[in-house]
């Protein structure tokens, strides 16, 4: 089962996938995409995932068509090493903007004022928890 986790850093969404990106399991992440407004980049972390099929990949490639026609920049951060083959086998890797923590810790400081101590509360922040798209309810730390 694919778990996705929310936090809005400013005009950044991080959404924080933990499981499999596959065929029938992928509501969770149509919902939390289709959740965010106002923002102008919407990011997944795929540091927890550990499955990815073509079904899964059709979605995120669905995605992120709906999301650029909105204006809205769709990257990809922290790729596993299988994601990065699977990327690379179907030559999505040219097609998905992938992006490191670093960028996006830089683009969301450009986009605000934030403090060195800021910046380590914002590296706090990626971290799973702050709210569960999996069933809509928000987690105790949010």
């Amino acid at each position: 089962m694919l778990k996705v986790h929310a936090k809005n850093l400013g005009t950044v969404a991080i959404l924080c996938l933990q499981g499999r990106i596959v065929n029938g399991e992928t509501t969770a992440l149509r919902k939390a995409v289709d959740s965010q407004s106002d923002v102008s980049a919407v990011v997944l972390d795929l540091a927890q995932v550990n499955t990815i099929d073509a079904g899964g990949l059709g979605v995120m490639l669905e995605l992120r068509q709906q999301t650029q026609a909105k204006g809205i920049h769709f990257k990809l951060m922290n790729v596993t090493k299988l994601v990065s083959r699977v990327l690379e086998i179907t030559c999505l890797n040219s097609v998905f903007e992938i992006t490191s923590e670093a960028e996006v810790l830089s683009a969301v400081s450009l986009d605000r004022p934030v403090s060195a101590m800021g910046l380590a509360t914002l590296r706090v922040a990626l971290k799973p928890g702050d709210f569960n798209l999996a069933d809509g309810s928000p987690s105790a730390n949010g």
